[in-house]
């Protein structure tokens, strides 16, 4: 599933080549996971004001309304020069004076939804529930800390639920929590304000650096140009089970959490 370092590195590919652009034309394919929310046609005439994210959603401001676009559990985005029509999983093209814009999801969890602004129901719905925004400047690490107190869950469940911070994903989950030298089932609400902050620095660390990185591809992801991320293959412990720790070479090891492979090293994150 694309997280938010590849999401926001798919913004970074096309957001200034976009801006400004004018919709010559919308058109939809099958269903997503969520409606439109309008004709394809009411968005002719409408232009590209900026494109911003929030946690895994992108946001496409436009001088009347907001697109909001989500990538699901395998989609991509694309923009470019209309060069071939649209395939069997392309799902929704918007043609533009600048270039086309075309989301690409063979599994259809992704979505285009358009609402009046952020204060729209529609918007708020998928927006108000996320938590902090990892690399913002209102990611405090007291409130951050405050957020782990209100938690019993395992920390690594309380990372993926994105509501104390947004966007910090599997792999980068485990990625951080390394870092931090905290094991990823620990209980939130029993890491110490000294802890938290290692950990505040690990999330900021590991999404930066991914985000610099290109994101991971780990199947499909490439951003709106095509490019893979290579992230994944400095990682520290995700997907290193049985393999030498690179901090001090005892095994890694993998368990499952909530249906999700999770990897630590005993020893560097011992408790």
């Amino acid at each position: 599933m694309p997280e938010l370092p590849e999401v926001e590195v798919t913004r970074r590919s096309f957001a200034d080549r976009i801006a400004g652009a004018e919709v010559l034309s919308a058109s939809l394919g099958k269903p997503l996971r969520w409606p439109l929310g309008c004709e394809p046609s009411a968005l002719v005439g409408r232009r590209v004001l900026r494109v911003r994210r929030r946690g895994k959603y992108l946001l496409l401001d436009l001088d009347q309304g907001l697109l909001l676009l989500h990538l699901g559990m395998s989609g991509s985005v694309t923009f470019g020069a209309a060069a071939t029509p649209a395939g069997v999983h392309d799902h929704f093209d918007l043609h533009t004076s600048q270039g086309l814009l075309r989301l690409h999801d063979p599994r259809r969890f992704g979505a285009v939804v358009h609402a009046r602004d952020e204060s729209d129901p529609v918007a708020r719905k998928l927006l108000d529930h996320l938590g902090l925004e990892p690399l913002g400047d209102d990611f405090q690490v007291e409130n951050f800390h405050a957020g782990l107190r209100q938690r019993r869950s395992a920390i690594k469940q309380v990372l993926l639920a994105g509501d104390v911070v947004v966007g910090v994903g599997n792999i980068y989950a485990s990625e951080a929590l390394f870092l931090a030298g905290i094991r990823p089932t620990t209980r939130a609400d029993r890491i110490s304000l000294a802890r938290a902050r290692r950990l505040h620095g690990a999330i900021r660390d590991v999404l930066a650096r991914a985000v610099e990185k290109g994101g991971s591809t780990l199947r499909d992801f490439s951003n709106a140009e095509g490019q893979s991320g290579y992230f994944q293959l400095e990682a520290m412990v995700y997907g290193r089970a049985g393999q030498p720790c690179r901090a001090c070479g005892t095994l890694v090891r993998q368990l499952k959490q909530g249906q999700r492979s999770t990897f630590y090293c005993p020893q560097c994150q011992h408790a």
